[in-house]
């Protein structure tokens, strides 16, 4: 939708680079294909690998790009690996950097995604936020205000606007994995604090077999955490009631999401989707980046300290319940509203002096 931001504006040119941090053609190339993203200007191939080691192979890989192109901004999204060595290697080479989704935090240092948040957003020159709570959270950090501003949430764009052909490959998706609409729960478990942890997986695994057996549950199997399961020798199956998948593409995810009871899940991304969908969300974390959506009653965490106490969770969240209305992350024109944002900063040349002293 950025892309598409661009090209509408007129007069800017994109430059994409592809870190390969998701390197599968299930996780990276179906995403270009389906949300027809441009092609990538340079594919770095990173690959996966530990976080210093990846970090480093990103950072330079990213520096090689930026020195043979010499943009006027680089700017990075979210709160992955990709992210940090994006900033990092912008600052290093004094480019002004744009940060799509600055502001957003778990308030927990142990998740690597915070730490790049936080880094990501001390080094940049323009906080693009998608929320009044991630503003707000930067006006705490001590951020200048004409540095920050709302933009909305970029995936609330892209869910809007493949929300129709999701729903047209609704029924073949639905078909292929043996549910109905509304007779099944979504779930997906792929961060390192649940797949490293054998006992904290062993329990979310028993907690998903004994939930299954109320309603099926689809489960879009991430590389990580298929690489637990068999190093756990973990098998799970239609036995445990689980209907698994190997990772699905953007569109068939959607239309899963569309058509769920409940969605279970450690992923931000999926709590705001399931939200956009309008779907009730379990959180297996003790901490989430929206808090917003806890507020609201879409969302609940569970820490899955005991198979009971996601259960209950899980099965008090299939309930029937009061939940609000509103919209805290926008409209659905958060591209728009980022390349006006940007090429504002860039006419009042914004970026000298954004950080508070102190």
């Amino acid at each position: 939708m950025l892309s598409r931001s661009f090209a509408a504006f007129g007069g800017i040119q994109e430059f994409i680079v592809n870190t390969g941090q998701h390197y599968a053609d299930d996780m990276s190339s179906v995403f270009f294909q389906q949300l027809h993203v441009p092609r990538p200007y340079a594919d770095l191939g990173v690959g996966s690998g530990r976080h210093g080691a990846q970090t480093g192979r990103m950072l330079e890989g990213i520096e090689r790009v930026l020195l043979d192109l010499s943009p006027d901004w680089v700017m990075v999204m979210g709160d992955t690996n990709s992210t940090l060595a994006g900033a990092v290697a912008a600052a290093k080479l004094h480019i002004p950097i744009a940060h799509l989704e600055a502001g957003v935090r778990s308030f927990d240092h142990r998740m690597p995604e915070e730490i790049n948040r936080i880094v990501a957003d001390r080094v940049s020159t323009l906080l693009l936020a998608p929320s009044d709570v991630a503003v707000g959270n930067l006006r705490r950090e001590g951020v200048n205000a004409e540095a920050v501003v709302n933009v909305g949430d970029i995936m609330l764009d892209v869910f809007q606007a493949h929300s129709s052909e999701a729903a047209r490959i609704r029924p073949n998706v639905l078909d292929r994995c043996g549910v109905r609409s509304k007779e099944y729960i979504l779930a997906t478990i792929h961060r390192a604090e649940n797949t490293d942890e054998p006992d904290r997986l062993r329990r979310i695994m028993c907690a998903l077999a004994q939930l299954g057996r109320d309603l099926p549950i689809v489960f879009p199997v991430h590389p990580r955490t298929r690489a637990a399961f068999e190093s756990l020798n973990v098998a799970v199956g239609p036995d445990e009631g689980l209907r698994t998948t190997a990772p699905l593409g953007y569109l068939e995810m959607q239309a899963l999401e569309m058509e769920s009871k409940l969605i279970v899940t450690d992923s931000g991304g999926v709590q705001k989707e399931a939200f956009y969908a309008g779907v009730p969300c379990v959180v297996l974390r003790a901490e989430t980046e929206w808090p917003e959506l806890i507020d609201m009653g879409w969302t609940r965490l569970a820490v899955p300290d005991s198979v009971a106490s996601i259960l209950n969770a899980c099965r008090e969240w299939l309930t029937g319940r009061e939940r609000a209305s509103g919209s805290p992350y926008g409209d659905g024109s958060a591209g728009r509203r980022t390349v006006q944002a940007l090429m504002a900063a860039a006419e009042n040349q914004c970026w000298n002096g954004l950080w508070k002293k102190g």
